[in-house]
């Protein structure tokens, strides 16, 4: 592990997308990150010494998620899915498709 120092910077461009806009001041506290990519094989080991459990594995709770159907609240996560060619960036929903059972453990999911 390496220790990465807070600071303060510039977030944000006029340049490009109004989303980006305004640029202004942004802060992050500091954080230890690891030197190396963590492999699937090194996280599996931790999830084994520790019991973790990731967030894409736990049932969603109700409470978080009032207009949700008993059915939708179901462990899982979004997955990318490629568009055939450019595609409107106003809506998420066009590449990242929530899919039920997806995790680390099985990224596309257990689709009927």
């Amino acid at each position: 592990m390496t220790w990465i120092p807070g600071g303060v910077f510039e977030m944000g461009s006029e340049d490009f997308y109004p989303e980006e806009r305004p640029v202004r001041e942004a802060g992050v506290e500091g954080f230890w990150m690891d030197v190396h990519p963590v492999t699937v094989a090194a996280f599996r080991r931790f999830v084994k010494a520790t019991g973790y459990v990731t967030l894409a594995e736990r049932t969603p709770d109700a409470a978080d998620y009032p207009d949700a159907t008993p059915e939708q609240l179901v462990p899982g996560s979004i997955v990318f899915r490629g568009t055939p060619g450019p595609v409107s960036l106003d809506d998420h929903q066009v590449w990242w498709e929530y899919v039920p059972g997806a995790s680390w453990r099985s990224p596309e999911g257990s689709r009927p």
